[in-house]
């Protein structure tokens, strides 16, 4: 949405209180300003539908305890935090981040791994491979005008998160993509580093979940 600026001549006492109220919420008055006018006006602002999906996902993933989310609506980014069932039990955080204005992707997703053990960080990069390999054989039929970018190195994956253009989506459905690739990702490394499932199984599965609707971002 497109933003101008307006001259308003308000009482000084609502900017102060306007001022306190941004200041508590980690954002600014005109921010603040422009989203009571909205909610008023029961308009959707691109923030607010930023905060439905991530009260979505949040829904999502509280079902089954097994990633744990975080959010901090003013930043447009949201935290998932998992552990690894491997030896000290390293944690997985997952940053989903929303763009105001959708450029092609409509935000983007990091993985961020942290731990000095070689064996797992080998283990890691193999299972991002093979993961990447697998999106860019698979998903390719659903996005043939929009390959989906990567970026991986330095304990960090970061995918491009788009959306498919022969639907509509609801804040809703949004958010309940959103979980199920970050929980069929998560499930599917996890099984991979435990050497439960090996690279054969981790596609069987994988194309499963497609043919279910699951993963297709």
């Amino acid at each position: 949405m497109k933003k101008s600026l307006y001259s308003l001549m308000l009482m000084d006492e609502v900017v102060n209180e306007v001022d306190r109220l941004a200041f508590r919420r980690g954002t600014n008055r005109s921010s603040l300003i422009n989203q009571i006018l909205a909610e008023y006006l029961s308009m959707a602002t691109p923030e607010k539908r930023i905060g439905n999906i991530f009260r979505h996902i949040e829904s999502a993933m509280n079902r089954d305890s097994v990633i744990v989310p975080f959010i901090d609506e003013n930043a447009g980014t949201m935290l998932l935090k998992s552990s690894l069932e491997y030896k000290y039990r390293p944690t997985i955080k997952y940053e989903v981040e929303l763009y105001k204005i959708p450029r092609g992707a409509i935000g983007e997703l990091t993985v961020i791994f942290r731990t000095q053990s070689d064996s797992l960080i080998n283990g890691v990069n193999s299972f991002l491979r093979l993961w990447m390999n697998l999106e860019e054989h698979y998903l390719g039929k659903y996005f043939p005008e929009q390959p989906t970018d990567y970026k991986a190195g330095d304990g960090k994956f970061i995918r491009a998160i788009h959306l498919r253009t022969d639907r509509d989506y609801s804040d809703e459905s949004v958010g309940e993509a959103i979980s199920a690739y970050i929980r069929n990702f998560d499930e599917l490394i996890k099984g991979y580093l435990a050497g439960t499932y090996k690279a054969a199984e981790v596609e069987r599965r994988y194309v499963d979940a497609l043919n279910r609707g699951i993963g297709i971002l």
